[in-house]
């Protein structure tokens, strides 16, 4: 069996969701190329780590400062792919909002962004974030009893 290769890029998000009766996710929808959505996430700065980068990575693309939401640490997700011919691995947590109607401000980087439930959420994202989502749901359904 051979080994899985380290990613050439490593990028880091938070899968930030909110409870408004039901459970919805932050989608972001790309300022370039297809226009793609996705969650917050982003390269890693010189000297952070996974964390730091997700949550600099949240505050720069959606707004959401640390003290908006709670990490849930005990449930990391990861996705790999290739983009412009290398290897790369977006790491991710699930974040919850503490208020569900905390505004969220766009940077440059994005020119939408829509609250979905895991269907809409899965329909309107890249196919490779199909699993993530549906992780995350079950997940939560779980942990939140719903």
């Amino acid at each position: 069996m051979s080994a899985v290769p380290e990613p050439e890029i490593k990028c880091a998000g938070f899968i930030v969701f909110r409870l408004l009766g039901q459970i919805e996710y932050l989608l972001l929808q790309a300022s370039d190329g297809i226009h793609h959505w996705t969650p917050p996430k982003g390269h890693l700065d010189a000297g952070e780590d996974l964390m730091q980068a997700a949550s600099r990575e949240t505050e720069e693309e959606a707004g959401f400062k640390p003290e908006d939401y709670n990490v849930i640490k005990d449930f990391p997700l990861h996705l790999d792919y290739v983009a412009r011919g290398k290897t790369k691995r977006v790491y991710y947590w699930l974040a919850q909002l503490k208020d569900p109607n905390v505004p969220v401000k766009l940077s440059s980087e994005h020119q939408d962004y829509r609250w979905a439930n895991a269907e809409l959420a899965i329909k309107m994202s890249h196919n490779n974030m199909t699993d993530i989502i549906q992780q995350s749901s079950c997940f939560l359904k779980k942990r939140l009893n719903l």
